[in-house]
């Protein structure tokens, strides 16, 4: 024959570190908690404070992609935007997807 028989040899096995196998998820969690929940969270806190702060005038996109005027802000979740004249409907404020404020006048120079 010319190979010999090799053969595993029992090697002492190493007791592994809790505070190593810890280590890992807590390192993935950190991870996602900076590049995927936190961005997810201002963004969020963002519109919330965008639609809360809608008021008679402005001009929004719904997610639909319908630009309309605010022609009145509703008790609770609801405005009533403008589409066209006389075409107005009634939208839930959580579906608003961007807030253009009211076009100001050119200033007189």
């Amino acid at each position: 024959m010319f190979f010999s028989p090799a053969y595993a040899q029992a090697a002492e096995a190493a007791a592994p570190n809790p505070i190593l196998n810890l280590a890992f998820p807590v390192l993935i969690f950190v991870i996602f908690y900076f590049l995927l929940i936190r961005p997810q969270m201002t963004a969020r806190k963002k519109h919330q404070e965008m639609v809360s702060n809608v008021r008679r005038g402005d001009i929004v996109v719904t997610a639909g992609g319908i630009v309309g005027k605010v022609t009145k802000v509703l008790e609770g979740e609801e405005v009533m935007v403008e589409l066209a004249d006389n075409v107005t409907v009634k939208v839930v404020k959580s579906t608003l997807s961007d807030v253009r404020t009211k076009p100001q006048p050119p200033a007189n120079d």
